[in-house]
């Protein structure tokens, strides 16, 4: 009996051993699964994060590419041709600075209100961000209302590093710039000539 006795407790004695070395591998396994789960949310999060990047950066980019932002003036003006309606035919030169983020290339410039037309020679000025570019215009000035009123709308259609073309308006003031310089001594003369018309009739 004592020798049945001690064979039981060497038997209980080895299982336990057993039973406690397979409690390691089951949690190394978990831990092991646990680490897969986490690295894969790691690098999901970083890709996600990656992807709204490049997509608000790409939105961005297309933003800036569609903006436009400038400003004209008078720039310098040639002389040329009149009538004894007091109607003056002059070229001239507009200035228009790229003030936007984006290169953009001038298309047409073209404006009118009582008095004044513009309209450009028909040749396309390509405009870095921040350059400066002349365009050529040609000036149909009646001498009596010319430069009465402020400013000129002039309306420009430009195309943007998007291709897109894109029509946008920039307030000209006239009045004692180099247009209205130019202007002033041959209408001076058409005006005196009028009078004098009037008074010889």
């Amino acid at each position: 009996m004592p020798a049945e006795h001690d064979v039981i407790d060497l038997d209980e004695h080895d299982q336990r051993p057993a039973e406690s070395s397979g409690t390691p591998d089951r949690l190394m396994a978990r831990r092991k699964t646990n680490a897969r789960l986490v690295a894969a949310f790691v690098v999901g999060a970083v890709l996600g994060g990656v992807g709204v990047s490049e997509l608000r950066d790409s939105r961005d980019e297309r933003k800036r590419n569609a903006s436009v932002s400038l400003v004209a003036f008078p720039a310098s003006s040639s002389s040329g041709s009149s009538d004894v309606t007091g109607v003056l035919q002059m070229e001239g030169q507009l200035a228009v600075i790229n003030a936007g983020p984006a290169p953009i290339t001038v298309r047409a410039a073209t404006g009118q209100r009582p008095g004044i037309q513009v309209r450009d020679n028909g040749r396309s000025r390509l405009l870095r961000p921040g350059g400066t570019g002349w365009i050529g215009v040609k000036l149909r000035i009646e001498c009596s209302t010319a430069f009465e009123s402020e400013p000129l709308s002039i309306r420009f259609s430009v195309e943007t590093a998007d291709r897109q073309v894109r029509e946008v308006s920039y307030p000209v003031a006239v009045r004692g710039s180099a247009w209205h310089q130019g202007a002033e001594r041959p209408c001076t003369y058409l005006t005196n000539l009028a009078k004098s018309g009037v008074n010889g009739g």
